[in-house]
């Protein structure tokens, strides 16, 4: 792969890891955009959150890497912050270490093996940015040294959800941070093993790691060289698609699945850990959201609109409605346009069998929400039935679908604001509001927005089947193939 996006002057390169499955927090996450996409507790995303704590002096551009299904939202949301980033998309999910290998593969190739990476998730929370970032720089020291920093949470609990390190000798370095060898890693605790850790001195594993980029390579040839060989291969024959850097597909799906935790922390002697001086948390369930929700004088944690009577402790979550509470305590709640959660705050583990259940009844509801985005703009359904569909349509300036047909359903186009461009075939028409024409069954067409603001039109499908696999591309400038 060709050397790009060099930065020579770059002390730390984040790392942000996108993927996810959208199962802990459904249904307000799901497949198509999982939490860290969703503006969960503030105006922005977890993921623009991210990126913005690492948007300072002393970091360089940051890489994103992202599954093929969410390079567009993550591109999206990123330029709406205006943060500029690097996207390397994952062929496959393999866990977090082949792609955190491909990472450390690419700055080392296009910088330098000595680079320092930062590796960060893009669901945590943490309110304390400067903290965060002094922590990081601060660690920069040991990880220049040859260490594999991870931060370390300070716990004020016992919780039985989070991994946890024991520390051991004090390492050189800064004074205000304390980074100290990692004696070893241990996975989530039953409750009377977490208090004996929490009056240890143990601390919470936040996942989140400072290295050169050459450590992270020799830390993964000398424990899987076979899998850092085909990760290395698919960093080599990556190419660029669009403004995005794309693994190659037949190598990286020769690497073996393993989180970076398994594939190198728990059995490197080069690990350390700093001592958080920052908040964090990373929204590991629904209850995870009361610390950060603002709650009423009886304990009730809330996002939207909630009127409680003698209820306390709970979690709602709403993106719409208002949701009225009466003698119930301890319950999350969580409503979105087409879907209700109710459970208990403490179950947060039964999740996943609870969101499969769902999809065996409706896999929709699992997969996307009733707004879908698209690298063009997004769309709304607003009614179904056995033989029709309502959308609202929303293009952004300047963008276009793809030139398609349909074989089983037909489309009428009624513009509400802005001027559209649609291409039926051989005939091109310009419509503005109140305009409408129709797209008759198999007929090759295009809607582009040739204006400097949204296009809005409402959609109407009617036929046999109206699946969004009933699209047939013949040409697409996001360089979508297929249906």
């Amino acid at each position: 792969m060709a050397e790009t996006d060099r930065n020579a002057d770059a002390a730390i390169v984040p790392v942000v890891l996108c993927g996810g499955s959208g199962t802990r927090l459904w249904p307000a996450s799901r497949r198509t955009r999982p939490k860290q996409f969703l503006p969960l507790f503030g105006e922005h995303s977890p993921f623009q959150d991210t990126l913005l704590r690492v948007s300072a002096d002393g970091f360089a551009k940051p890489i994103v890497i992202a599954n093929n299904d969410h390079r567009f939202l993550a591109a999206e949301q990123a330029r709406t912050i205006g943060v500029e980033i690097t996207i390397v998309l994952e062929p496959e999910a393999r866990d977090s270490g082949p792609g955190l290998a491909a990472a450390a593969l690419y700055v080392a190739r296009t910088l330098s093996p000595q680079t320092l990476v930062l590796a960060l998730a893009a669901d945590h929370r943490i309110e304390d940015v400067d903290g965060f970032r002094r922590t990081v720089l601060g660690a920069s020291s040991a990880a220049g040294d040859g260490r594999i920093v991870t931060f370390g949470i300070q716990p004020d609990r016992p919780a039985t959800g989070f991994g946890y390190i024991e520390p051991g000798e004090r390492l050189a370095g800064p004074a205000q941070i304390e980074v100290r060898a990692a004696r070893r890693f241990v996975e989530k605790p039953d409750l009377e093993t977490a208090k004996a850790y929490l009056a240890e001195g143990y601390l919470w594993n936040s996942g989140n790691f400072l290295c050169r980029a050459g450590v992270l390579i020799e830390e993964y040839r000398s424990r899987d060289a076979e899998t850092l060989a085909t990760v290395s291969t698919s960093v080599d024959e990556a190419v660029r698609d669009l403004d995005f850097v794309r693994l190659d597909p037949a190598a990286f799906a020769r690497a073996a699945k393993r989180s970076i935790d398994y594939a190198i922390m728990e059995t490197s002697d080069r690990i350390a850990v700093a001592t958080a001086g920052f908040d964090w948390s990373d929204i590991g369930d629904w209850n995870a959201l009361r610390p950060v929700l603002d709650r009423d004088g009886h304990g009730n944690a809330v996002h939207g609109t909630c009127v409680a009577l003698d209820a306390a402790n709970n979690v709602v979550w709403s993106n719409g409605a208002l949701v009225a509470l009466s003698g119930v305590d301890d319950l999350v709640v969580a409503v979105t346009e087409d879907a209700v959660l109710v459970t208990h705050r403490t179950k947060g583990d039964l999740m996943k069998d609870l969101v499969e259940k769902v999809r065996q009844a409706d896999p929709v509801l699992v997969e996307e929400h009733l707004q879908s985005f698209r690298p063009w703009g997004n769309y709304r359904s607003l009614d179904k039935g056995s033989r029709h569909q309502v959308k609202r349509i929303v293009v952004k300036p300047g963008a276009q679908l793809s030139l398609q047909h349909h074989h089983h359903r037909s489309e009428h186009w009624i513009v509400v604001r802005g001027t559209a461009k649609v291409t039926i075939d051989e005939t091109i028409l310009q419509l503005s509001e109140n305009q409408s024409t129709y797209i008759p069954l198999g007929s090759l067409h295009r809607l582009e927005n040739p204006g400097k603001i949204d296009l809005e039109l409402i959609e109407v499908q009617t036929g046999s089947y109206l699946g969004e696999d009933d699209i047939v591309r013949h040409e697409d400038i996001y360089a979508r193939a297929g249906t």
